[in-house]
C-alpha cells in the first residue's frame, strides 16, 4: 500500500499478501466471524451496550485480518496488538459485574509478556536479516546457515523468542491461565476470540515462518514438548470443571496444545488443517453453550442441568455434532485432522 518506515538500509512498508495460507486464515476469520455476528444479533438483544459490542467485534475482525494478511512482521504485530486490545475490551464487556474486568486485565497483562518476547525476536531478526518481510526472512535462512555455525544459535534464539510470543497469544504452558478466565465475556466473544481466531495467531506465525523454526530442531522439540504438556493439562483440567464454558475453554487450551505438538513434529499443514476444523466445531460448541445458558436463565453450573434434550432439541442436535467432531469420532472433521497430527508425531518420534 505504501512505504511506512525507511531508516538507513531498513525499509518497512505496509503491504498485504494473499496466498494459500493467508487465504485459508481469512476464510476462517470471515466465515466463523459472519456466523457469530449473526448469532450475536439475537444473543445481545436488549443489552445496553449493543452498539458498543458490535463496534468492538468488528474492530477485532479488522485487527485479525491485518494479522493474517500482512506480508511483514511489523504489520503482523499491529494486528497482533489489535486483537490483544479487542480481547481486553470484549472480555471485560460486562465490567459492572467486577470479575469480568479482572479477567480482561489478566488476559491483557499475560499477553503483554508474550508480546515482549515477540518484539525481542523481531529485533533479532532485523539484526540478522536487515528486514522484517516474512518471505524474505524465510528465503534467507538457508543462506545464513550455510555462511557458518555462528548464526545458528542466533536463529534458534530468534525462533525461541517468537515462540514465547506464541505462548502468550495461543495459551501454551506457562502462559495459558488467562484463557479459562476469559470466559467472563459474552458467549459470542468466547466463540469468536477464544475458540476460532485470536488464539490461533501463534500457530499461524509459526507456520508462516516455518523455515526459521525448521532450522532449529531443538526449538521444534521444545515446541512439541510444550504442546504435549499443554494438551495434557488442558484436557485433564476440563474433566473436573462444573462451568459449561470453562469446560470448553480448557478443551480449547488442549486442542491448541495438539496444534503445537503437530508444529513441533514438522506437520505444518496438519496443524493448519486442525486449526480450521477446530475453529468451526469449537465455535459451534460455544454458541450451543450460549443457547443453553440463555435457556437456563444465565445458569452455567452443569450440575444443575439435565434432561434438556426434550426442551431444546435443535441445540441438542448441533451440540452433539460439535462434541462428536471434537472427540474425533470417525468420519467427523476432528477425526481426520487429529489423526493426521498424531500420525506425523508418531513418525517424527522414530517409533
Amino acid at each position: 500500500a505504501w512505504d511506512w518506515i525507511r531508516v538507513g538500509s531498513f525499509d518497512a512498508s505496509l503491504s498485504l499478501v494473499l496466498d494459500p495460507l493467508s487465504s485459508t486464515m481469512t476464510l476462517v476469520v470471515a466465515g466463523v466471524g459472519l456466523l457469530i455476528h449473526i448469532y450475536s444479533t439475537g444473543y445481545m438483544k436488549g443489552d445496553p451496550g449493543y452498539a458498543k459490542f458490535f463496534a468492538f467485534m468488528n474492530l477485532f475482525v479488522f485487527a485479525m485480518m491485518m494479522l493474517v494478511l500482512s506480508s511483514n512482521l511489523l504489520g503482523l504485530f499491529i494486528g497482533w496488538e489489535g486483537v490483544g486490545l479487542c480481547s481486553y475490551l470484549l472480555i471485560g464487556f460486562w465490567y459492572q459485574k467486577g470479575w469480568p474486568a479482572e479477567a480482561g486485565q489478566k488476559a491483557f497483562v499475560m499477553n503483554r509478556i508474550g508480546d515482549a518476547c515477540f518484539l525481542l525476536g523481531s529485533f533479532l531478526l532485523v539484526r540478522l536479516f536487515g528486514t522484517l518481510d516474512l518471505s524474505d526472512i524465510g528465503g534467507m535462512v538457508q543462506g545464513l546457515l550455510a555462511a557458518g555455525d555462528e548464526h545458528s544459535l542466533e536463529l534458534a534464539l530468534a525462533a525461541l523468542l517468537l515462540f514465547g510470543g506464541c505462548c502468550g497469544k495461543s495459551a501454551q504452558v506457562p502462559l495459558f491461565t488467562w484463557l479459562p478466565d476469559a470466559m467472563a465475556g459474552p458467549t459470542p466473544v468466547s466463540a469468536l476470540i477464544h475458540a476460532a481466531t485470536m488464539v490461533t495467531a501463534g500457530i499461524y506465525l509459526v507456520v508462516r515462518l516455518n523455515p526459521l523454526f525448521a532450522a532449529s530442531p531443538a526449538v521444534l522439540a521444545l515446541i512439541s514438548t510444550a504442546g504435549a504438556i499443554t494438551a495434557l493439562i488442558g484436557a485433564s483440567t476440563a474433566l473436573v470443571q462444573r462451568d459449561i464454558k470453562k469446560v470448553l475453554a480448557y478443551s480449547t487450551v488442549s486442542q491448541l496444545g495438539y496444534m503445537f505438538l503437530g508444529l513441533g513434529a514438522g506437520a505444518f499443514s496438519a496443524a493448519i488443517f486442525h486449526l480450521v476444523t477446530h475453529a468451526f466445531f469449537k465455535g459451534l460448541l460455544f454458541l450451543g453453550a450460549g443457547s443453553v445458558i440463555h435457556g437456563m436463565h444465565e445458569e452455567q453450573d452443569m450440575h444443575r442441568m439435565g434432561g434438556l434434550r426434550k426442551h431444546m432439541p435443535r441445540t441438542y442436535v448441533t451440540f452433539l455434532a460439535g462434541a462428536a467432531a471434537l472427540s474425533g469420532l470417525p468420519l467427523m472433521s476432528g477425526y481426520f485432522s487429529k489423526d493426521e497430527i498424531l500420525a506425523h508425531t508418531f513418525v517424527a518420534g522414530g517409533y
